[in-house]
């Protein structure tokens, strides 16, 4: 390493930990959703390949160091975008390489001593029935031996879809009017909510996505009428602890009115 690169690297070091201090000195948001967007874009303008694989490979690990950051800021419940019910119209070979990648998620998260340790209950968001049948062999071992654990929550969302989530959940409402079990004068946004993947969480704070998109693609729709959103430019693969410390700051920067 030449000098330039030492004082550049012990430069970013010092602003790291400025702005963590700062950050830990601020509210902390209860519950992050991420969408992790970037992978392909990462591979052919970084890695510079065709094979998206590496770059997919690369947000995978990604994904452990986030669950990382979660527990040194004491973020209580993380939820991930893994896999919408879109992204199943992708190349056959790209959707099962992904699924591959997530099924290996689950079991190493199953064994994870970082998992049991700190009570992350991990479970998946998302359509069962979309799902083959090995990732859902892999989702109920890691949801099994975390079932009892109540300090955090990770939530990985797969062959989700938001609008799907809503249209689920009203089916489930319309079946209880229908045999008695609740009135339709009942009916409030709490009977939705009551019905949603995400039922036992709180909504999400706030909602990063990654890559420079502008948008939600269908991502937790319902649950974030009133999360703070964050984009960044940045490809999810060289996504840095700086940066997800910049955005929990812009997060504690805001004004939080819920319509007040």
């Amino acid at each position: 390493m030449g000098f330039t690169d030492f004082v550049s690297n012990a430069t970013y070091d010092l602003y790291e930990a400025k702005l963590e201090k700062e950050v830990l000195e601020g509210q902390m948001p209860k519950h992050v959703a991420i969408i992790m967007d970037g992978n392909r874009r990462y591979a052919k303008d970084v890695l510079k390949t065709d094979d998206t694989s590496e770059g997919h490979r690369r947000g995978k690990d990604k994904v452990e160091e986030v669950l990382n950051w979660c527990l040194k800021l004491n973020i209580r419940v993380l939820t991930i975008y893994a896999l919408s019910t879109e992204n199943f119209s992708r190349e056959d070979s790209e959707v099962d390489y992904l699924l591959k990648l997530i099924i290996e998620t689950m079991y190493e998260l199953a064994d994870d001593e970082r998992v049991h340790k700190n009570r992350i209950h991990v479970r998946m968001i998302g359509d069962r029935e979309l799902a083959p049948e090995q990732l859902m062999d892999a989702v109920k071992c890691v949801e099994e031996r975390t079932k009892d654990y109540e300090n955090y929550r990770f939530n990985i969302a797969v062959a989700y879809g938001g609008r799907q989530e809503i249209v689920s959940a009203v089916k489930e409402v319309a079946r209880k009017v229908k045999d008695g079990s609740i009135d339709i004068s009942d009916i409030d946004e709490s009977s939705i909510s009551g019905h949603l993947y995400t039922s036992d969480d709180p909504d999400p704070d706030l909602v990063l996505r990654t890559s420079g998109e502008l948008r939600l693609s269908n991502f937790l729709i319902w649950q974030l009428a009133y999360s703070e959103l964050y984009f960044t430019d940045v490809y999810w693969p060289g996504f840095r602890y700086i940066d997800f410390l910049r955005a929990i700051r812009s997060y504690q920067q805001r004004s939080r009115r819920y319509g007040t």
